[in-house]
């Protein structure tokens, strides 16, 4: 994992050797260095960016220093070694803390100094500045790609379009006119005009991005289209603002008024222009009120967002509270129904069983026997259902093997007068646990609804297949044999059926098999876990 990034640091020193290899390609001999020396100057400035994703500190302080030696020798190289400086500065300021940041621009600065001074000549203003700026803007822009505005979370873009159209409309309808005064050709300005007017429409998504780039169009009119200067500090005020809005931080705020105070001294302050505390108030005030606004726009936003999240945790905590509302309902209902079910089966159990002692061996001794046994067994499946809503994540524990419970159920329904032809294939034992499980409770409740609503004496056919991976189920009886009273019937069991099949993603058909039976059937296809 290690060598990941190797590749990206061979092509940087590669293009760092590269670069310089371009430009001193014509370069002849100079005071100190003969023109043969280029070649290795070039490996000198353009092999440690190799190291500079990983060391930029060290590596903006190694390049610092060569800048200052190659414009003390005279070499072309040093026109390199202050391009190579700027993106390790850059780097350093995404990948270092605070304090390496400071002590790479720092160094950056001075070498930049010592390289834009000439012999003999005292550092001007304009010199200071840029001697400055140049190193600084790409030790800021590095440390605000390391993250200083959250993503911008809303979809709606109509701000942005409207930012965009009032930016056009700004630079356009007050530039047009002076487009072909400049040095530069009309559809050059045109575009630029055009381009800086769009960019406010991701000023929001973008804000540090789209400062930097108003304040480079604010210089670059400053230098070339005067006329377009005023238009350029609005362009600069809104994304000043836009940029308060957006980032939260103190550090960034009071960097970017201290940019937007320069940004407008430039393009304010000429050169007959006198300073006065009042021109200097007056200024300051004007940066500060788009950061005002910005800033009070950014904490209306939180302040709705942190609003929004509220009210999202208050309607989960209702729906949380419904469920265990629910939840505890079930329980006592449970609780309610296992009472009174468990009063009437435990009294019919212990009369069975009182019955059978009494009773002579046969056919009646039988029937007891097996109401005795059903009645346990339904009491069990109270107290395993009841565990079963008292603790929901549970797993149901199956009382007996679910081929077990198809045979048992055929048996049953046979002594109590059924005539059931059960068809269980063998191959039933690989489908999953699940659908064996459901296929049994199927024909558990298929057959009895058959002795329901169809009587003692009626030919039943229970077939459980395998279906693919799961299984198929088929219960389908005869015609009546006579004339029966039907027992009570709640009505509910196809509908059980039916949402036992559906959780498991199967189907059930129940209706008329047109010779006056009935036929039921449901697949069953094995469940995936999701």
């Amino acid at each position: 994992m290690r060598w990941r990034g190797v590749p990206l640091d061979v092509l940087l020193a590669v293009s760092g050797v590269a670069l310089d290899l371009l430009t001193t390609a014509h370069a002849g001999d100079t005071t100190y260095l003969p023109a043969e020396a280029n070649l290795p100057m070039g490996v000198l400035a353009g092999l440690p960016m190799g190291f500079v994703r990983s060391r930029p500190v060290p590596v903006t302080l190694y390049l610092a220093a060569l800048l200052v030696v190659t414009d003390q020798l005279g070499s072309y190289t040093s026109n390199t070694a202050q391009i190579l400086l700027c993106v390790a500065v850059g780097v350093a300021g995404f990948r270092s803390g605070r304090r390496g940041t400071v002590l790479a621009t720092a160094a950056a600065i001075a070498a930049t100094a010592v390289n834009i001074a000439d012999p003999g000549i005292a550092l001007t203003v304009n010199s200071w500045m840029y001697s400055v700026l140049l190193p600084v803007v790409p030790a800021v822009l590095g440390a605000y790609l390391r993250g200083s505005a959250d993503p911008l979370e809303e979809r709606d873009v109509t701000p942005d379009a409207l930012l965009a159209a009032g930016g056009v409309a700004i630079t356009v309808l007050s530039t047009w006119t002076t487009w072909h005064s400049g040095s530069q050709p009309v559809w050059v300005v045109g575009l630029l005009a055009v381009v800086g007017g769009l960019s406010l429409g991701v000023a929001r998504r973008l804000p540090g991005l789209v400062l930097l780039g108003q304040g480079v169009l604010l210089v670059c009119a400053d230098t070339y289209l005067n006329e377009a200067v005023n238009t350029c500090v609005i362009l600069t005020l809104v994304a000043v603002g836009v940029f308060a809005m957006r980032v939260a931080s103190w550090w960034w705020l009071v960097a970017a008024y201290v940019a937007g105070c320069m940004l407008t001294a430039i393009a304010v302050v000429g050169e007959g222009t006198e300073v006065t505390p009042f021109r200097v108030g007056v200024l300051t005030m004007l940066v500060a009120t788009p950061i005002a606004i910005g800033r009070y726009l950014g904490m209306r936003q939180a302040a709705a967002a942190a609003e929004r999240l509220r009210a999202e945790e208050a309607a989960r905590a209702a729906v949380a509270q419904v469920r265990a509302d629910q939840l505890a309902e079930r329980e006592r209902i449970a609780r309610d129904v296992h009472d009174i079910v468990a009063h009437h089966v435990g009294a019919m159990v212990l009369r069975a069983s009182a019955a059978r002692y009494s009773a002579p061996d046969g056919p009646v001794a039988d029937a007891l026997t097996d109401i005795r046994e059903t009645g346990h067994q339904v009491l069990q499946d109270l107290r395993d259902l009841l565990d079963l809503l008292r603790e929901p994540e549970r797993q149901p524990h199956l009382l007996a093997d679910p081929t077990d419970v198809v045979r048992e159920s055929a048996e049953r329904m046979a002594a109590a007068g059924l005539v059931v032809d059960l068809h269980l294939d063998p191959a039933t034992d690989q489908a999953p646990l699940t659908a064996r499980a459901s296929a049994a409770r199927i024909v558990q409740e298929g057959l009895t609804n058959v002795l329901k609503h169809a009587g003692p004496g009626t030919r039943v056919s229970v077939t459980v297949a395998p279906e693919g991976e799961g299984l198929a189920v088929e219960i389908r009886n005869g015609r009546p044999p006579t004339l029966i009273e039907r027992l009570p019937s709640s009505g509910r069991g196809l509908a059980g059926m039916r949402e036992r099949v559906r959780a498991l993603g199967g189907t059930l058909s129940a209706g008329p098999d047109g010779e006056g039976g009935w036929l039921l059937a449901a697949s069953l296809p094995a469940r995936t876990a999701t």
